[in-house]
């Protein structure tokens, strides 16, 4: 069973993702990554797939606000302003050569530009997001904390786990809320190597609990699933309800769609930050609470304030440089400010606040030796290919 935390490096011997070297662009690597769009987009007008049909099903979507049923694929392409609107012609040539693309949304204030479905997925089909649901866990407890169900980020887990009272590392202790979000708890990854022993164990949330304490809580960043899974168990607690319900009562009903029950741990708490499934338009729905600063239908669903302190740069990975905030990636895409949720396999929510602008991926999420190469097209993708051309037209 893959876990997605393989994505990012974080001991010698895990794995690394290739083409990092390229996400912070610097004035003196520009001409280089020019370059390499020029030479991308050159084979692309090359290929033969770019035949529009052939990769998968186009579904253009109506310039209409999101309203109504998220999962309802929307009418064919409204006539638009050449000259407003990008056309996307090598962005679709990239995308309909991407072997391991399920879908490809683009959406600009509240109105979606472009949605296209690949290699025989459909727009009603779930996706497993796999550990982009660390982003909707980290909104679960920004919500739970708004209705002071949980006292705040500065709570330390051992309200919850009384266990960790009796540890024989009194540091545990320490261990807060927010430390679960930042992935700054301390304990040893239950990630990459470590994953199997975990998911194969009895209680998920004991095992998480056992790990060693390797730093401070608060330091320093190990990217680990356990610390996701332990919020799942916390607002469980703190909800009197399963993080499955608390989900579609507090967020994806406001939004309109209802969520399917993902995989439970032995004790019946639902995975926190894996394998949640939800359809590329409910993805497109969350991204586009987060981009109107959690407010959907008149309704303020996510508080402000937490979609603010989410966006913060808490920490940074150790191995990659990626920096991290509540559940969020951020790293700037063309020159604008992204922040993303990140699954394994290339299942992507970026929000770009700068130009109104949501962008979904979906793909496959198994693991095959593919996957990084189809990691560094994607990002490619959205940032030269997406991103640049709607800057331009800006």
């Amino acid at each position: 069973m893959a876990d997605d935390p393989r994505h990012v490096q974080q001991r010698a011997g895990e794995v690394t993702p290739a083409g990092q070297a390229h996400w912070h662009v610097a004035d003196s690597t520009e001409h280089i990554h020019r370059l390499h769009r020029l030479n991308r987009a050159s084979v692309l007008r090359r290929k033969p797939r770019f035949i529009v049909g052939l990769a998968g099903v186009l579904v253009l979507a109506a310039l209409a606000p999101l309203k109504g049923v998220p999962d309802a694929a929307a009418p064919a392409e409204q006539a638009r302003s050449a000259a407003s609107i990008p056309r996307f012609d090598e962005a679709l040539a990239l995308a309909a050569d991407l072997p391991r693309l399920h879908s490809l949304i683009v959406s600009r204030r509240g109105e979606i530009l472009l949605e296209r479905y690949y290699n025989g997925a459909r727009a009603t089909r779930l996706a497993n997001i796999k550990s982009a649901a660390k982003s909707i866990i980290s909104a679960l407890v920004g919500v739970a904390i708004d209705r002071r169900l949980i006292p705040g980020t500065d709570t330390p887990i051992a309200r919850y786990f009384p266990t960790l009272m009796k540890d024989r590392d009194p540091g545990k202790q320490t261990i807060t809320v927010e430390d679960l979000l930042t992935m700054r708890s301390g304990l040893e990854t239950t990630s990459n190597r470590n994953y199997g022993a975990w998911v194969q164990s009895r209680n998920w949330v004991q095992h998480a609990l056992a790990r060693p304490l390797l730093s401070a809580p608060g330091s320093e960043m190990d990217y680990s699933t356990g610390n996701t899974h332990l919020l799942s168990a916390i607002l469980t607690q703190a909800t009197a309800r399963s993080t499955w319900q608390f989900a579609n009562e507090q967020l994806a009903a406001p939004l309109g769609f209802t969520l399917a029950q993902w995989p439970r741990d032995p004790q019946g708490i639902y995975f926190g930050g894996n394998d949640m499934l939800m359809t590329p338009r409910q993805m497109l729905a969350f991204g586009q609470l987060y981009l109107d600063r959690g407010r959907a239908k008149g309704r303020q669903v996510v508080p402000e304030s937490w979609i603010d302190r989410s966006f913060v740069t808490r920490a940074r990975s150790f191995w990659s440089g990626q920096e991290y905030g509540y559940g969020w990636w951020m790293r700037e895409l063309a020159g604008h400010r992204a922040y993303f949720a990140w699954g394994f396999g290339g299942q992507y929510i970026f929000v770009i606040p700068s130009l109104d602008l949501v962008v979904v991926t979906t793909s496959s999420s198994t693991a095959a030796e593919d996957r990084r190469s189809h990691r560094r097209n994607v990002f490619d993708l959205v940032e030269y290919l997406v991103v640049e051309p709607i800057t331009a037209t800006n």
